[in-house]
């Protein structure tokens, strides 16, 4: 019920250009022949309406624990590639080593690319559930990221929304 064009055919759209983002279809629509629509359309979750916000958020969350087909080398975009299993980062002709939190985090971001992340859910992959860390500790390892990301000439991928969270993104998307 979107205008110009119907959510499950944008939708399809995503699906079609290969875009793995995670979407979860809120709609009023609870019919079974809707929910498997939307489902078989390329929805990895489905929630009606009316719904409670704790019950939206855990299934944001089960969505976001969803990994997606690694590919052969690794994560991707534009020219940062991710090593999962050396916890490394190669960039250009640079190979630089993460701490495992800088690279949970920075795999979070790369998967949720082009897309604001809050600060709770970095803490939350970085950390686990119910951590008691700061925004300021998280502050730190997003400076530390930024630094061994980018190099003297290189892009600037990884941008701050303030107020929100983190992006990984190209500096003409911004």
């Amino acid at each position: 019920m979107l205008p110009r064009m119907d959510g499950l055919t944008v939708l399809r759209k995503l699906r079609d250009a290969r875009l793995n983002t995670p979407v979860i279809i809120v709609s009023a629509r609870d019919a079974g022949p809707d929910i498997v629509q939307g489902l078989d359309s390329g929805a990895d979750d489905y929630l009606t309406k009316p719904f409670e916000l704790d019950v939206l958020l855990a299934r944001v969350r089960a969505v976001s624990r969803r990994a997606p087909a690694l590919q052969p080398g690794g994560l991707v975009f534009r020219d940062l590639k991710l090593k999962p299993a050396t916890y490394q980062i190669e960039r250009g002709d640079r190979t630089v080593s993460l701490t495992r939190t800088e690279y949970i985090l920075l795999e979070t971001l790369v998967r949720r690319a082009g897309t604001v992340v809050p600060r709770q859910v970095l803490i939350e992959e970085g950390w686990g559930p119910g951590s008691d860390v700061s925004d300021a500790n998280l502050y730190f390892f997003v400076r530390a990221l930024r630094s061994k990301i980018t190099g003297p000439g290189e892009e600037e991928l990884l941008h701050t929304v303030r107020g929100v969270g983190y992006s990984i993104r190209s500096q003409d998307s911004c």
